[in-house]
């Protein structure tokens, strides 16, 4: 079960990671000033750039190896048929050579690089202070 919480943190960082660059390029586009927060724009870069050098030093993913860890210490030999289990792991895993993954990690982070750099992020928003109506 423990196996299966550390499959859901994965899940959760990889979707932050992917949806978050689809909501950036969108809200950029539509002028959501949410999107230029600074912290989530420094997390985000921060995300594919940790992913990004694992791959590039040839590091398995924490995630990864801790998962399948306490899979085999549970009695699986790697990656569990359990429901939860099965289907975060057909979700986020492929078998594919490192190297492509090492290039789609690289192209991704540049994408996100570049959306850093064109629409930076902003400390505080420029829309003045929050009024709150009652």
């Amino acid at each position: 079960m423990i196996a299966d919480v550390v499959a859901l943190v994965h899940t959760a960082y990889v979707a932050f990671v992917v949806v978050g660059f689809v909501l950036i390029v969108a809200g950029i586009a539509r002028g959501w000033k949410w999107v230029r927060t600074f912290w989530f724009r420094t997390a985000h870069i921060l995300a594919i750039g940790c992913v990004w050098a694992q791959s590039l030093g040839g590091i398995s993913c924490p995630l990864t190896t801790l998962e399948d860890r306490l899979r085999q210490a549970g009695g699986s030999t790697g990656y569990s048929r359990e429901f939860v289990g099965y289907w975060i792991d057909r979700l986020i895993f492929y078998d594919f050579p490192p190297r492509v993954f090492a290039i789609a990690y690289a192209a991704f982070g540049f994408l996100v690089a570049a959306a850093f750099i064109l629409a930076p992020p902003r400390l505080r928003s420029d829309a003045g202070p929050v009024r709150k109506h009652w």
